[in-house]
C-alpha cells in the first residue's frame, strides 16, 4: 500500500483512518476537503482544485481522504488500494453528531480558516447532517459499480470500525 484512498460517507472516520494510515506507513496524508474549500467556505475553482490534487497525488506515496467526484478519476487510477468505510447508518451518524457539536463548540478549526456552524449543520438544506441522510445509502448503492471501472485497485471494504482498527494494526511499520 502506497497510494491509498480511503471513501465512505461524511463521519464515516475518513480522515481519522487515513491520518493513522499515514502515520502508521510513513507517507503523507492530504484531505480533498482541505483542497476543495477557500476561506469562507468558498469552493476551489475547478482547475485549481484539480491542480492542487493532481499534485499530491503525482507523489510515489500518499494517503488521500474524500469523495470529490471531479477528482475521483485522477486519485482511483492513481491509487493502488482504496478504503472504503461502509458503517451502519446508527455508527456514522453517532459519530457525525458528536464530532458536528464538538467542532462548533471548540471553534475548530478545519480548512483555510472555516470553522463548523452547529445550527446550520443540523437544519439547514447544505448541512451536515441532511448531507448524511441525502448521501449515506445512496453511497452504498453507487460504490460498487464505480469499483468494477478500477480492478487494479485492492479494496478493503470495511463494515464496522474494529475493522479499520485491525487494518492500521496490520499496516504498521515496526521501526
Amino acid at each position: 500500500m502506497n497510494r491509498i484512498v480511503v471513501i465512505g460517507t461524511t463521519g464515516s472516520g475518513k480522515t481519522t483512518l487515513a491520518r493513522a494510515l499515514s502515520a502508521a506507513l510513513g507517507i503523507p496524508r492530504a484531505e480533498q476537503e482541505a483542497f476543495f474549500h477557500e476561506a469562507h467556505w468558498q469552493p476551489a475553482a475547478p482547475e485549481r482544485f484539480r491542480a492542487r490534487v493532481d499534485a499530491f497525488t503525482a507523489q510515489p506515496a500518499w494517503v488521500i481522504d474524500g469523495n470529490y467526484v471531479p477528482v475521483r478519476d485522477l486519485i482511483w487510477s492513481r491509487a493502488d488500494t482504496l478504503v472504503w468505510l461502509d458503517y451502519p447508518a446508527p455508527i456514522v451518524f453517532r459519530r457525525l453528531l458528536l464530532r458536528t457539536v464538538r467542532r462548533s463548540l471548540t471553534r475548530e478549526e478545519l480548512w483555510n480558516g472555516n470553522r463548523e456552524r452547529l445550527l446550520p449543520n443540523l437544519f439547514t438544506p447544505g448541512g451536515l447532517i441532511p448531507w448524511f441522510f441525502r448521501t449515506h445509502w445512496r453511497r452504498r448503492r453507487e460504490t460498487p459499480p464505480l469499483l468494477t471501472v478500477h480492478p487494479h485497485l485492492r479494496v478493503h471494504h470495511l463494515r464496522h470500525p474494529r475493522e479499520a482498527d485491525a487494518l492500521v494494526t496490520a499496516t504498521t511499520v515496526s521501526p
